[in-house]
């Protein structure tokens, strides 16, 4: 009988050894990069200059804590995207640290996160911070004044919003990773009659003196070159001197009395 308890005891131990196990393993799996994926190792300074990705491409690089990195990926209608980013800190810092990344759509609306860690705290002792968002589901169309996602080009930012002074500058290594979630199907019946990627190349800069325009070929009697448009200010302002005049010349006629004898 004694046998039996105490064999019924050690596995029950055993069990509740091994249940905590299945849990710790799903937390620990995450997004993985596509296989032949080429590493990025750059980012960008603002949305100008941010640096493109695609989904599943990783991005590693390395960088001073207070630094802005930027990057840019393409959604699609029906896509779900979850990021991840790890920033590391190779030199040890004099306090904690709060990291925030934030994710905007082609017109720089700010989009929420449904899920993931988008603004962690990293203790002084930390060896590095994860972070994570998971946006919304791209529509194929919405109403203006909703800010559903939109098919386009999105934007990453990833920064520092709170650190002691003296850890300004230190280095940082950051590893990011865009996964996509979704077959890219349209989830309601609509289209987007164009992507909302802004235009970074609206003009040009004139280095120069613009071109004289044409002379008019049909100059009449000559005059037009020095007669002045008739929507000149000072056309009408001349105009209405001469009326005042007139109208002046008409009232002092109509009230001025001859003299008497």
């Amino acid at each position: 009988m004694r046998t039996r308890m105490f064999r019924a005891g050690a596995a029950l131990a055993a069990a509740a050894l091994t249940l905590p196990a299945a849990p710790a393993l799903a937390a620990t799996a995450g997004p993985t990069p596509s296989p032949g994926a080429a590493t990025v190792t750059k980012a960008g300074t603002s949305f100008l200059t941010a640096t493109p990705i695609t989904a599943g491409q990783p991005v590693r690089v390395g960088a001073s804590t207070g630094d802005h990195l930027y990057w840019s990926f393409p959604a699609t209608a029906g896509q779900i995207h979850e990021i991840t980013a790890t920033v590391g800190f190779p030199k040890s810092r004099s306090g904690a640290s709060t990291w925030t990344i934030d994710v905007f759509d082609g017109l720089r609306r700010r989009q929420a996160c449904t899920a993931g860690a988008q603004t962690p705290t990293a203790a002084g002792s930390a060896a590095g911070v994860a972070l994570g968002c998971t946006l919304r589901q791209v529509r194929s169309w919405a109403e203006p004044w909703s800010g559903d996602p939109l098919p386009g080009t999105y934007y990453l930012r990833l920064s520092v919003v709170d650190l002691p002074e003296p850890d300004l500058g230190l280095p940082i290594d950051v590893d990011l990773l865009v996964s996509t979630v979704g077959d890219g199907d349209a989830p309601d019946d609509g289209e987007l009659k164009a992507p909302l990627v802004p235009n970074t190349k609206a003009g040009t800069v004139l280095t120069g003196e613009p071109a004289a325009a044409p002379a008019d070929e049909d100059e009449g009697d000559g005059l037009t070159g020095w007669l002045p448009e008739p929507s000149s200010r000072w056309v009408w302002t001349t105009a209405g001197g001469v009326l005042a005049a007139v109208a002046g010349v008409v009232g002092f006629a109509l009230t001025r009395r001859p003299r008497r004898r």
